[in-house]
């Protein structure tokens, strides 16, 4: 059975970017929406008794709402996308992690509605993207962006053991957009080896960290980019912190892709830095693909 691209919604406006994002998404890659909902009504809101009791409570009618009106608005802008909906009784971290086993990537918008309930939600996204067993999409950047109007994605290229999966998913995007694929790998020349060492030994060196990214970035791709030869790659070795460089290109992009290791546990270990920084600041989508265990 084909996995479902996944989008959690909260009727936000947001949310709805997210959506519309989603609804491209599983059209390019010929799969099925699921959207999702997370309501906890049922844990606030007791059964009623009396002449009234056939009436659903007000907030299971809100929920059923929100659901509903994302499968209309789903369907209008993609007619072809086979789509459906639920609207889960649990918080939304647990559910999100829930839908991850099934799922082939899980969709998000970057806040949620209003101002506190929005940075709430904003840490639920970070919070999902830690912990979950595939991809999570979260939505953000500016229109250029989420329309695909710079026809390239972004690949943060990092420590082999991180980067393998999100290199896959990076090719695989680039091949069904049949857009130009940017391949980053940032590096630092170490403190030591700066300050105290005469320009021309401090130029090797510089020149020495250069020559093992590009070596360890050309490793990174030499398998999957054989496995994909109709994506063009632009390979490039930056120096600086990784979550600058990436965030600074993201203007540039229209999808962000980076690693992350793989989480265990419930509580999970917090996102890396260059995956939380691109979460909070990219111009542009983000993908956070986890590294197989």
């Amino acid at each position: 059975m084909e996995r479902p691209l996944v989008v959690g919604v909260d009727g936000s406006d947001p949310a709805l970017r997210a959506l519309d994002w989603a609804v491209d998404e599983a059209a390019l890659h010929g799969l099925p929406l699921r959207i999702v909902h997370a309501s906890t009504w049922e844990h606030y809101e007791p059964p009623e008794s009396g002449p009234d009791a056939a009436e659903p409570p007000g907030e299971q009618v809100l929920a059923e709402a929100v659901a509903g009106a994302a499968v209309e608005r789903a369907r209008c802008r993609r007619a072809d996308v086979e789509v459906s909906a639920e609207v889960l009784p649990e918080e939304a971290v647990d559910a999100l992690l829930r839908e991850a086993h099934y799922a082939y990537a899980l969709v998000l918008g970057s806040r949620g509605r209003g101002e506190v309930l929005g940075r709430l939600l904003g840490s639920v996204g970070v919070a999902v993207a830690a912990r979950a067993r595939c991809p999570v999409a979260v939505v953000r950047g500016d229109r250029a962006g989420l329309v695909g109007s710079h026809r390239s994605i972004l690949l943060g290229v990092g420590e082999p053991a991180k980067s393998a999966e999100a290199v896959r998913f990076a090719f695989r995007e680039a091949e069904a957009r049949g857009c130009l694929l940017k391949a980053v790998r940032a590096w630092r020349c170490p403190a030591h080896e700066r300050s105290d060492d005469p320009p021309l030994l401090a130029a090797q060196a510089q020149s020495y960290h250069d020559k093992q990214a590009a070596e360890q970035l050309d490793a990174a791709l030499a398998e999957t980019a054989a496995e994909h030869p109709a994506v063009t790659v632009r390979r490039t070795t930056v120096e600086g912190p990784a979550h600058k460089v990436l965030v600074h290109r993201a203007a540039a992009a229209d999808l962000l892709v980076v690693g992350a290791g793989h989480r265990h546990g419930h509580f999970g270990l917090p996102l890396g830095r260059v995956a939380h920084s691109a979460l909070c600041h990219a111009d542009c989508p983000v993908v956070v693909v986890p590294e197989r265990a």
